[in-house]
């Protein structure tokens, strides 16, 4: 259960991210990187059958470019509010 608790925190941490992207403020590289690095890896239970770690996947990539480029806008509240969102259900 705690584990469950600590990814959906991840969730809500990568969409402060997006949303920092949308609005340009600046977050450290090592950050984003970093939480990058974590939703990929949580995107891999794609593999067991979970379609919702689709969206973690898209969103690990996008911020990924997010570095490099900036990715449309709707594109970063759609992630931004999918992460959210299921964030705070793991929270319940």
């Amino acid at each position: 259960m705690v584990l469950v608790k600590i990814l959906g925190l991840i969730d809500i941490i990568a969409a402060i991210i997006l949303f920092s992207m949308i609005f340009l403020l600046n977050i450290p590289f090592q950050i984003i990187i970093m939480v990058s690095g974590i939703l990929f890896v949580k995107s891999l239970f794609i593999l067991k059958g979970d379609l919702l770690s689709v969206v973690d996947l898209i969103a690990s990539i996008t911020l990924i470019i997010g570095i490099f480029f900036s990715p449309a806008v709707f594109l970063l509240w759609v992630l931004s509010l999918l992460l959210i969102s299921k964030g705070t259900a793991s929270f319940l």
